[in-house]
């Protein structure tokens, strides 16, 4: 696809979609522009899609650039095709009365394609799949350092919270956040989310209490600096995380990457943990789907 048409007519699996503004920079610092972001997603999607897929997407929209004013979008958008896959949830509120959101549910090529040209750089999924709401299929620990705390130290945390989890069953997978932190997922059945919840705060929590001086579960920013919040609330039925293979808007075009336990266990440089785009499909072309086990059943201890 050439960035430099600005409105071009396309054919996506069985839909014809109109792309327009290639050319338009989204990335100012890297010069990365709305067309490779739409090729990005094109070339990802076989390993992105069905991490997503039956999930509500929340989008972070930035029409502008990362540098410009951007916006989360729950409600599906009015001017969406008719054939963008929908499901209308009770999606409750924090502190308010739940009330139903109409969700774009993407699973499919051509909906992610038309997502992208709306300059969705970002995308964000629940723990639970449409219509299980509040069901969550995963568990979500969000490590996020305190300056001058690091991804380095997140790297130390994770390797400290790996077996703990394992000892209850559960068996980890590690993935970047695409920004400074760490994220870890677990394989869930048979919990709410309110359950979920309690079950990672309580692991958090006895992270903190044998790790006083790496670990906090307490999101009060006066304990954070130089330690690793471990980010227990992502497990809320309301909250959602940025999904293994999207773009994050940073300065480059960095990507929430799934890494080995390896490569975890080696890190003492924050920049042992940033990949890019390009960086992402080349490490698909020779690692494969490193998620791909939470997927199939097999992501258990054991």
């Amino acid at each position: 696809m050439s960035p430099g048409s600005q409105s071009v007519r396309v054919r996506v699996e069985d839909r014809v979609l109109t792309v327009t503004n290639l050319d338009k920079v989204l990335y100012p610092d890297a010069g990365f522009t709305k067309g490779q972001v739409i090729d990005y997603y094109l070339r990802i999607a076989p390993v992105l899609l069905p991490h997503i897929a039956g999930r509500p997407l929340t989008l972070k929209r930035y029409p502008n650039g990362v540098h410009g004013a951007y916006f989360y979008e729950k409600h599906a958008p009015a001017h969406r095709p008719d054939w963008v896959p929908t499901a209308v949830v009770d999606s409750p509120s924090s502190g308010k009365a739940s009330k139903m959101v109409r969700y774009v549910v993407a699973g499919d090529l051509p909906t992610l394609i038309w997502l992208a040209n709306l300059a969705c750089l970002e995308i964000h999924t629940p723990m639970w799949r449409v219509p299980h709401v509040g069901e969550p299929d995963r568990l979500m620990f969000d490590l996020d350092p305190g300056p001058p705390a690091t991804i380095a130290e997140c790297c130390r945390v994770a390797v400290l919270l790996r077996p703990l989890l394992e000892e209850h069953g559960l068996r980890p997978f590690a993935k970047t956040s695409g920004g400074k932190g760490l994220q870890l997922t677990a394989a869930l059945a048979g919990h709410t989310s309110q359950q979920a919840s309690d079950l990672a705060r309580g692991f958090a929590e006895q992270m903190e209490k044998e790790h006083p001086g790496l670990v906090v579960s307490r999101m009060v920013k006066v304990l954070r600096p130089g330690k690793v919040l471990i980010d227990w609330s992502q497990n809320n039925a309301k909250k959602n995380t940025v999904a293994p293979y999207s773009l994050r808007a940073r300065e480059r075009p960095t990507v929430s990457t799934p890494v080995t336990w390896a490569e975890v266990e080696d890190c003492d440089d924050p920049r042992d943990l940033v990949f890019t785009s390009d960086d992402v499909l080349d490490r698909v072309d020779s690692l494969g789907d490193l998620h791909a086990p939470l997927l199939d059943g097999a992501a258990h201890a054991g």
